[in-house]
């Protein structure tokens, strides 16, 4: 008989009512009814299995790119970030990471082993399963072009090998089997590319030059339209500086949008909404949000 998430024995950590404000990059977003941090795959695993199916799951990587509602999140937040951070390498020109690892850390450790190109997962905010799950790119760079295989689990708890052939990639856009979450995956570099930590750095330096990184955001919130970027259209429709409630759109980066003070995720949501209505009428072009909008309403 499957059993309600309070009334598993787990090795890790079981919360309730999680303020999901403590884990989004954004600070905002109302409590997780259950909060599970796994100790171990197999703790996860187990969990899984003895969880009853009707109960919702929402899977949490480091809270980049993700804005949480005010009324917060039914069901239960898995937050396995902290136990999938293994960095190995594989041969000579493959590495096996971890779901959570930090892809700032992967491009640090990739250039010391002489991987590349590797340099551009530097400009990737969030972790290694973060951008498996939405092909997550910089500097003309994607995750997805140097995957050669997966390992996921299921609802039913089950651990699955995958190859990229399983997968629809697309820009800021992937699809595979439902409900399955990314454990960790192969990433295969060339052998006549020699990266530059000199390069990492300088694309770090632009990052921090050109982008409002002492504030809280998700990083970019719109995908650019072909042909054109997202932050040209937000400031030439005159957006720059726009606030509703806390929420303000970044001076420094048109397509950030900042927790200047305070600002509720309903703040943020409006905004985001008002940037696309005024795109929209100003330019023609509908902007979409890669941001990922989950969660209850406060009402």
């Amino acid at each position: 008989m499957m059993a309600a998430a309070r009334e598993l024995q787990v090795q890790g950590e079981l919360r309730y009512d999680e303020p999901m404000s403590r884990h989004t990059s954004w600070r905002v977003g109302g409590p997780a009814e259950t909060f599970f941090v796994p100790a171990s795959v197999d703790d996860l695993a187990n969990f899984l299995v003895e969880l009853d199916l009707e109960t919702p799951l929402f899977w949490l990587g480091t809270g980049t790119n993700l804005l949480v509602r005010d009324g917060g999140i039914a069901g239960v937040v898995i937050a396995a970030a902290r136990m999938l951070r293994h960095l190995e390498r594989c041969d000579e020109l493959s590495v096996r990471a971890g779901a959570g690892v930090p892809c700032t850390q992967l491009a640090r450790q990739c250039i010391r082993w002489q991987l590349g190109p590797s340099e551009f997962f530097a400009g990737i905010p969030g972790t290694v399963g973060g951008a498996l799950a939405m092909n997550a790119g910089a500097h003309g760079s994607e995750t997805w072009e140097r995957v050669t295989a997966v390992r996921t689990i299921d609802r039913g708890g089950n651990v699955n090998e995958r190859g990229p052939d399983e997968y629809e990639v697309g820009y800021r856009s992937v699809k595979g089997p439902e409900n399955e979450w990314f454990l960790e995956a192969v990433l295969r570099f060339d052998p006549d590319v020699e990266p530059s930590m000199d390069t990492m750095n300088s694309m770090l330096e632009r990052r921090k030059s050109t982008q409002p990184l002492g504030l809280p955001s998700c990083g970019s919130v719109f995908r650019n339209p072909p042909g054109d970027y997202s932050a040209r259209l937000i400031e030439a429709a005159g957006l720059k500086g726009y606030r509703i409630g806390g929420a303000e759109v970044s001076t420094k980066h048109a397509n950030f949008i900042i927790n200047r003070h305070a600002a509720t995720a309903s703040d943020i949501e409006q905004l985001i909404g008002h940037v696309q209505k005024t795109v929209q009428d100003a330019h023609g072009v509908q902007l979409v949000h890669e941001v990922r909008i989950v969660g209850e309403d406060n009402t």
